[in-house]
């Protein structure tokens, strides 16, 4: 809420500790949040197993039942979990109000998921200089191969369940090893984002969310369906799979434009003619070659990881505003391999209002369930983060003191670079306590704006050379290389050739001018002097 007024530290509200901590650990989190499953659990235990314990008096309970719930059973008996058993009652005394599961699909067992992908196939095969060329480079990196089969065992099930439903050629299941190496949260230096790699404005075409709290081009769901959505409308314009591929990588016109150039010339119009930019070239042959790979990945000594025919993650519906650390921990599981199924989350809070759908490794919903409803029962919010609308003339730094948290990590949770303010009027995050409400679905749409804390600061895209390094970029632009990997949002510091680093540096000023010294009586002297100091300036 823009309204939201920046609470005192005394009280019942405790502020997060975020110095020099990782706003992503456990160790950040508010007091209210930093909680143990099973101490929370057997809390919750006197409640609800008091009236077992005194079911167990009556001595017309069989013996085997009597072992059960008694705390001083014998080891020789074969008891359930304790902790799965309160977990269970839980879950069907107290089910979870703010989540659902949707149900899992089924798949054929007998094959797996590589099969299924080859059983498929219906484009017709390109063949030529450039297939056989990327063929070639592909099977010379087996390593590279391994690492994006291995990410996309998350995601191919799903991809290849939504084209099956179209009647799609499963060639295109292995389109996102093209566009992204399977990585949903990739960014090209064009902006394009996410597996299917959708630039801004095509992915608003097509129903992509993009705002303050999340990103749907990253998303796994969203961006599927719609870049199997901007496929077939691509075939239907073309009537061929070479060409909408093409058009999917250079845009519709420019391939309606080639092919009214080779009409032009009485020249054949199908893919292998066209002229087109020289990366869409080689784009078909890339997919041609990753279908080769995978059709018979023996003959060019490859070993693809096994990948079952079945859901790898869960669909979970949510209600309640939720971090993502408190997420991962009702889940059970590392907050980066959370992350790597929910990409779309531009922030460390996961907006209740807008009915967000989150993704669960399939054996890790019910624990999830289980857990968010032991949670709920003691009646904490499962956010630590509400909004505030910043001032005229209020700094970050203000706001951070007032708030009882450092600026370094109210920056991080908001996503504010090295060498930038956040303008007036914009909404940031600032710690919650127990008692403030979920954030207000009008805040859905709240602004957000950065700008520059120098005005003689400029945006530039630096292409990384060969022998480039992260240290030596920096001396070279006169920058720090911490704000080089900030602004990046780089996970190494290692470098490749060809790669792009967004940077700020420092608008030069414009030479002076050489000053004109006229003496009286001699002004040949004063043009003299001027030509040589333009002269040393050239």
């Amino acid at each position: 809420m823009a309204g939201t007024a920046l609470r005192p530290k005394a009280g019942l509200y405790t502020a997060p500790t975020f110095h020099a901590v990782d706003p992503r650990s456990s160790m950040a989190l508010p007091r209210i949040l930093r909680f143990d499953f099973r101490a929370r659990a057997c809390a919750l235990a006197a409640c609800l197993l008091a009236p077992l314990a005194a079911t167990a008096e009556d001595s017309s309970l069989p013996p085997t039942e009597l072992a059960v719930i008694s705390s001083t059973s014998s080891a020789t008996v074969t008891t359930p979990d304790p902790l799965g058993q309160l977990l269970r009652k839980l879950e069907s005394d107290h089910p979870a109000d703010s989540a659902r599961v949707e149900p899992l699909v089924s798949g054929d067992t007998s094959i797996d998921l590589w099969e299924r992908i080859r059983r498929g196939f219906k484009m017709p095969e390109l063949t030529g200089r450039l297939a056989a060329n990327s063929t070639r480079w592909y099977a010379s990196q087996p390593d590279y191969i391994g690492r994006m089969a291995s990410r996309g065992s998350r995601y191919l099930f799903h991809i290849v369940e939504e084209i099956e439903k179209r009647g799609m050629p499963t060639e295109l299941a292995l389109l996102p090893f093209v566009e992204s190496a399977m990585q949903p949260e990739a960014e090209s230096h064009a902006k394009a984002a996410g597996l299917w790699q959708f630039i801004p404005s095509t992915g608003k075409l097509y129903q992509l969310e993009q705002n303050l709290w999340k990103d749907e081009r990253r998303d796994v769901l969203e961006s599927t369906r719609a870049a199997l959505d901007y496929l077939q409308k691509l075939y239907n314009d073309f009537g061929d799979w070479h060409l909408a591929l093409a058009a999917y990588n250079c845009g519709e016109g420019c391939v309606a434009k080639a092919i009214a150039r080779n009409r032009a010339r009485h020249k054949p119009v199908n893919y292998a003619s066209l002229r087109l930019p020289r990366e869409t070239q080689y784009y078909v042959p890339k997919l041609q070659a990753i279908k080769n790979i995978v059709r018979a990945p023996q003959d060019y000594e490859i070993a693809l990881p096994a990948i079952q025919n079945e859901p790898y993650f869960a669909v979970v519906r949510k209600t309640r505003d939720m971090d993502i650390v408190t997420a991962a921990r009702l889940a059970e599981m590392p907050v980066e391999e959370f992350e790597s199924l929910n990409p779309s989350f531009n922030r460390p809070v996961m907006v209740g209002a807008g009915q967000s759908r989150i993704l669960l490794p399939a054996d890790r919903a019910d624990t999830f369930i289980g857990n968010l409803a032991a949670f709920e029962a003691t009646g904490q919010p499962l956010a630590s983060w509400t909004t505030y609308g910043l001032k005229p003339n209020e700094t970050l730094a203000q706001v951070a003191e007032r708030a009882g948290i450092s600026e370094s990590a109210l920056r991080e949770a908001n996503r504010i670079p090295p060498k930038f303010r956040i303008a007036s009027g914009s909404t940031i995050l600032i710690p919650r306590d127990e008692t403030m409400d979920d954030i207000a679905p009008e805040k859905l749409d709240a602004s957000f704006a950065l700008v520059p804390e120098q005005p003689n600061l400029r945006r530039i895209t630096y292409r990384v050379r060969r022998g480039d390094s992260l240290s030596g970029v920096a001396r070279r632009w006169h920058v720090q290389a911490d704000d080089i990997v900030a602004w990046n949002r780089l996970r190494s510091p290692s470098l490749f050739a060809g790669q792009r680093l967004n940077l700020m540096v420092a608008v030069r000023a414009a030479p002076k001018k050489a000053a004109v010294v006229h003496k009286a009586g001699n002004p040949g002297t004063s043009r003299k002097k001027t030509q040589v100091a333009n002269a040393g300036r050239r």
